[in-house]
């Protein structure tokens, strides 16, 4: 990967620019876990937003998680990362991130060898830029970031078995972590011994992808009244109107932890829970990183490259001819999703329950 061969034995600091959306995040863990295992001896450092720690943390597949938040004056945080990956001395740094600064800090660091895709125009700061694949927009999204590791392996050893293995996305969260969860739930009201089935109503990056509050409502009642479930309202503090106007409309009550819970928290909740509803947001990669039975409700984004990576993630969608649209808000009258009916989604959360 340089003009010097850089051998797996002799790579003992390396770091990785992981993504800056937690829905990609969770996307990147069998690349992770790949580089693991290619770099097993190496102490193997994530460097992405501070949230990262609330899935993270304990993950047997990195050491150190090193936060790139980046408040204030541009030039002076690029300084600031550059000065601490210095201090690090990493020997190989392997970017999932796409944009230029993240090359550019690698570069000014000093990290002898740097590995990712040439994008943004980055590719001159790169040792091994890496085409983008041409089949990145037809396959998931966990194997744009396995294309990586398996190009680390290539060069390092002349090889890879990266396409050999069934890339695993799970997270396992540690049990004092779950009780938490469990007794966060019934201060806030929540019934013991009966199902919890938590909905994210919220979509903090696009509003498009929000199903209707009072489709949310309806389904809730339906899964309240039926399975005599507590129904936890989750999501991010910005996504806090959505969850208060899903609870108005709803007859039967819920448990508001909307804006109440850290992500850490938030994690934690979402793998004591029965099942998960949710728009295409983070959510719901984290859900079924936890084995959650989860169903995704989908409609101007693309299920076929970002969907939930797990077999016991449903993903539901009716779409008419302009979607997939990626926009952010929608134009007209929003139809694919007010095309998806609640009771659709009640049997579904009952089908992906039985299978689980």
């Amino acid at each position: 990967m340089n003009r010097t061969r850089l051998k797996p034995e002799n790579i003992e600091r390396v770091i990785v620019r992981g993504t800056n959306w937690v829905g990609d995040a969770i996307m990147t863990i069998p690349a992770l876990r790949e580089i693991r295992r290619i770099l097993p001896n190496a102490k193997i450092t994530l460097a992405t937003r501070s949230w990262s720690q609330g899935i993270f943390a304990g993950a047997d597949f990195v050491d150190e998680i090193m936060s790139v938040d980046t408040p204030g004056n541009r030039a002076v945080s690029i300084s600031r990362q550059v000065s601490e990956w210095r201090s690090k001395r990493f020997e190989l740094a392997i970017l999932f991130q796409n944009a230029f600064q993240a090359a550019l800090i690698a570069r000014l660091a000093g990290v002898p060898h740097r590995i990712g895709y040439a994008t943004d125009g980055r590719g001159f700061l790169l040792t091994s830029p890496l085409t983008v694949p041409i089949w990145r927009k037809n396959r998931h999204e966990v194997f744009y970031y396995l294309n990586i590791a398996a190009e680390l392996e290539q060069k390092l050893s002349g090889t890879t078995s990266v396409p050999d293995h069934q890339p695993s996305i799970s997270l396992n969260l540690a049990m004092d972590r779950l009780e938490t969860a469990r007794q966060t739930l019934l201060k806030e009201g929540a019934a013991s011994g009966v199902p919890n089935i938590a909905l994210v109503p919220g979509s903090t990056n696009s509003r498009a992808k929000r199903w209707p509050a009072a489709r949310y409502a309806k389904l809730g009642d339906l899964l309240s009244q039926r399975l005599s479930a507590n129904i936890l309202l989750i999501g991010a503090p910005d996504e806090l109107d959505v969850s208060q106007e899903v609870a108005a409309l709803m007859t039967e009550p819920s448990v508001m932890l909307t804006g109440k819970t850290s992500l850490a928290d938030a994690v934690a909740v979402l793998g004591v829970s029965d099942a998960v509803v949710t728009n295409d947001t983070g959510p719901a990669h984290i859900a079924a990183a936890l084995d959650r039975p989860t169903v995704v409700i989908f409609g101007p984004t693309d299920p076929a490259t970002t969907r939930p990576f797990s077999d016991l993630a449903v993903v539901v969608r009716d779409p008419p001819d302009c979607a997939p649209c990626m926009l952010r808000d929608c134009p007209i009258d929003h139809r694919c999703m007010t095309a998806i009916d609640p009771v659709a989604i009640y049997e579904k959360v009952l089908e992906i329950m039985n299978r689980k």
